[in-house]
């Protein structure tokens, strides 16, 4: 079918003549307008633009819908068998390939219209619609309109009590003579007589037969005329659809010809400009698919030759030779010629060929070694070298290795007899024969230069395997004390002596044999693994321990730890010897000195310190285990902060331990062993990092992730401080009065109280950390102050009350700056006085 662009207006049947006549003039004009479609081939531009803007392109017009779309005929159309019913509107409506049939959207141009705008229209007309059914009622229909009803009513009564005499069956829809039950109902066997029937039966059965037959003809009447009739009334219809039929048929002619003239220039259009295009195409790929196959033959060619040429090699002593064919034929036939099914065999051919092949190697190389090692002394050249070469290489490359124990042996035997050889010829030189003489003989005859090369190169073969053997003797020595538990008995130090002994052992056996062996360090390393478990656990359980029972009180600095912090310069840390303790003991130190400050700590923190030390002693002793022993160490110091920030901050050491309460000073010890911690870090890091390959760098985040943790420890301390006394100003200033006398009551506390802060941080903390901390508490201070102040509606007028507040300050102030370290405190009391507007 024609789609939109190109099918004729067909009009809409009317009751208007008029208007419909017009409608069917202007359809009859469009349609004989209508002209074959034009030429599509492209054509050779003659200056006039508009002529080539309307024909139409391949290249414009390629999107676009085009008679090649059309692809369902009419009669295809009219017997849809999807549709329940016959369209009545199909010859006036748009048809297509795509055509669907869809609701009609909304227009965006007009509102939208509810039942809201009818309320009124509905109130007007209810009134009128009442009135109207009264005079329905009261008022009869007047003769005229009854004389033209009536004969329409009779004639559509006649209509409908003619059908009723006809059978229902006949107008059922699924109505078939084919099916037997139909077929009795209609025609009746009674009606048909048998060949043995009387001559009355059937006379009978013939009258029965042919009012059987003028029923049917009365039957076909009664619908005919029915037809008819309503043909009749639908005249006008019937003969529109008959005209617009008649004018799509010639339409249908004419697109029909102007299709078959544009297939046919479709066609010379294919033929000059495409085909000759895509036969060479056609012809390329065939050539590609000729030369693949050509170089498939000549690949199945050459592997077909694999055997013979693996004899010809084989017949030359070119073992790796053969063995690399046979090698890449296998590789050829499981990728490029998995498939053919001729080879099918050859790859199990070529297995058992290369197990030949190594029985061959080590039968012939027993047979050289034999031959090398029983030829004369004199000769010095080496025996068939090309064929040595050939015959090692390829049991290397067949992984046989052994072989080296079929030259040691044929060694040793070749040995006893030479050494027998000259044996007998000493004798046989002899004129008298000794026991005595010939056993000293048999010690006292001396080899040559050339026997003492080739002694040599046996020795520095069995030098190689005595150094394997004693390698993997002390492998399995390792293996079997490990399982029952020695090696994980052993304490620090003997493990790092071990490691360093089995080390030193490996160096000097590979200085010896100019090789290096992996196998004991191996062994080695794993059971370094186990130990940097084994010392991690134990520390880790220690420093909980310790942790467990601390008390959180200063402790005393014993000698050898301020020595273990002084042996670190310049980043090295090591642990320092045990001193000799001289008749002058030394005493103990209230503070430990790291890099000219003090820290004071408690007793947990020092041990932490040296077992910190042990970590990093560790690495430089076993460097095998160095991230090992980062990852564990990073652990132990989240371990230390986590643990202390329960015990302290989270009170933990009430239950533990059994303090009365978390005093100030406790607190202030906890942030000053944070302290020292945070100051080491930078040190261990260093340490490791030096010992890291640069890949494993990224590992050193632990220590960035650990200060961050101990840096937030100590703000939180601090803060807590803090708020001990946020808390005491707000609870004591809420009682302030301002009366006399002076200085008051809550001023004196909260000096005294500060007093108390101040006595029992200023020994722990630093000079810096204890006036920032003293800072932040008199900021909370003012607050209170403030508020207090602004409640008493007290204000710096001059008077009376603000005199009072002016000596309690004054005399708040002088306490402040009267204690240690806090003379140069800036303590600014203006900002407690309400800003006057």
């Amino acid at each position: 079918m024609a789609s939109s662009h190109s099918s004729p207006p067909v009009p809409h049947p009317s009751n208007s003549d008029g208007k419909f006549k017009k409608e069917m003039e202007f359809s009859l004009k469009s349609i004989k307008t209508v002209m074959s479609l034009p030429d599509v081939c492209p054509k050779e531009p003659t200056g006039d633009s508009s002529s080539l803007c309307d024909s139409p392109s391949v290249i414009a017009d390629q999107h676009r819908w085009t008679i090649y779309h059309s692809k369902v005929n009419l009669p295809a159309a009219l017997n849809d068998p999807r549709l329940s019913k016959r369209e009545s509107d199909f010859f006036t409506k748009t048809w297509g390939l795509d055509f669907v049939e869809t609701e009609v959207m909304p227009s965006f141009y007009l509102p939208p219209i509810t039942k809201e705008h009818f309320t009124t229209y509905q109130q007007d007309t209810t009134s009128r619609q009442k009135i109207h059914e009264k005079c329905k009622e009261t008022c009869p229909l007047k003769d005229g309109l009854d004389r033209t009803i009536a004969p329409v009513v009779r004639s559509h009564d006649k209509s409908r009590t003619d059908l009723e005499q006809v059978p229902k069956i006949f107008l059922k829809s699924d109505f078939a003579l084919e099916d037997p039950l139909t077929f009795s109902t209609v025609l009746p066997w009674s009606h048909f007589g048998g060949q043995h029937e009387t001559g009355v039966k059937r006379a009978r059965d013939g009258a029965s037969s042919r009012l059987l037959q003028e029923k049917l003809s009365h039957y076909l009447d009664v619908v005919e005329v029915n037809i008819a009739h309503q043909i009749s009334l639908r005249s006008d219809a019937f003969f529109h659809a008959m005209t617009s039929q008649h004018e799509l048929q010639d339409y249908l002619t004419k697109t029909s010809q102007a299709v078959k003239m544009l297939r046919e220039k479709i066609a010379q259009i294919d033929k000059v400009m495409c085909e000759g295009s895509l036969q060479i195409l056609r012809l390329a790929v065939t050539r590609n698919n000729c030369v693949k196959i050509y170089n498939k033959l000549k690949l199945m060619a050459t592997v077909h030759q694999t055997q013979p040429t693996v004899q010809l090699l084989l017949s030359t002593s070119e073992f790796v030779g053969a063995l690399d064919l046979i090698a890449t034929t296998q590789e050829v036939l499981q990728q490029e010629l998995q498939a053919i099914h001729s080879f099918r065999h050859l790859g199990s051919q070529l297995c058992e060929l290369e197990r030949l092949i190594d029985k061959m190697m080590i039968a012939d190389f027993s047979t050289y070694a034999h031959s090398d090692l029983n030829r004369p002394l004199e000769d010095e050249q080496i025996l068939e070298e090309e064929r040595l070469i050939s015959l090692v290489f390829g049991l290397l490359r067949q992984r046989k290795l052994d072989f080296l124990d079929i030259y040691h042996e044929e060694m040793v035997i070749a040995a006893k007899n030479i050494i027998k050889q000259i044996v007998i010829e000493t004798i046989a030189q002899m004129e008298e024969i000794d026991t005595e003489v010939v056993l000293k003989v048999s010690d006292d005859s001396r080899l040559t230069e050339l026997e003492l090369g080739r002694v040599a190169n046996n020795i520095q073969e069995l030098l190689y395997s005595a150094s394997d053997v004693c390698h993997d003797r002390c492998v399995k020595f390792l293996m079997a004390r490990a399982k029952d538990g020695f090696l994980e008995k052993l304490n620090s130090s003997e493990f790092v002596a071990l490691s360093q002994t089995i080390e030193m052992f490996v160096q000097e056996t590979e200085k010896i044999c100019n090789r290096r062996s992996m196998s004991l360090r191996g062994a080695l390393q794993s059971q370094a693994n186990k130990f940097v478990n084994r010392f991690h656990e134990e520390r880790k359980t220690k420093l909980g321990l310790l942790l467990d029972n601390e008390r959180w009180k200063q402790a005393e600095v014993p000698p050898e730890f301020q020595d273990l912090v002084n042996s670190i310069e310049d980043g090295v840390i090591s642990l320092p010897e045990k001193k000799a303790t001289g008749p002058q003991e030394r005493k103990p130190a209230d503070f430990l000195a790291v890099d000219g400050e003090k820290y004071a700590v408690v007793g947990t923190v020092l041990l932490l310190i040296r077992i910190i030390f042990e970590y990093c002693q560790c690495v430089d002793d076993i460097p095998s285990i160095t991230t090992d022993m980062l990852t564990r160490l990073a652990d132990l110091l989240k371990h230390f902060n986590s643990r202390s920030c329960q015990l302290v901050l989270g009170a933990g050491a009430l239950q533990v331990v059994g303090l009365k309460t978390i005093t100030t000073k406790n607190l202030a010890l906890a942030s000053r062993c944070l302290q020292l911690i945070v100051h080491y870090i930078p040190i261990i890091r260093m340490h490791f990092e030096a010992r890291l390959q640069p890949k494993q760098y990224n590992m050193l985040r632990h220590f960035d992730h650990i200060t961050k943790d101990y840096n937030d420890h100590i703000a939180e301390i601090l803060a807590k401080l803090v708020a001990i006394m946020d808390g005491l100003c707000d609870k004591t200033l809420s009682k302030y009065e301002v009366k006399a006398p002076v200085p008051s009551t809550c001023f004196r506390n909260i000096c005294k109280q500060t007093s108390k802060m101040h006595e029992a941080i200023y020994d722990l903390l630093p000079p810096e950390q204890t006036q920032m901390l003293f800072l932040r508490i008199n900021s909370s201070f003012k607050v209170h102050l403030k508020r207090q102040l602004t409640r008493l509606n007290v204000v710096n007028d001059g008077g009376p009350l603000h005199g009072l507040v002016a000596s309690d300050l004054a005399f708040y102030t002088g306490n402040i700056q009267a204690l240690k370290g806090l003379e140069s405190l800036d303590i600014n009391m203006t900002e407690i006085w309400e800003q006057k507007r």
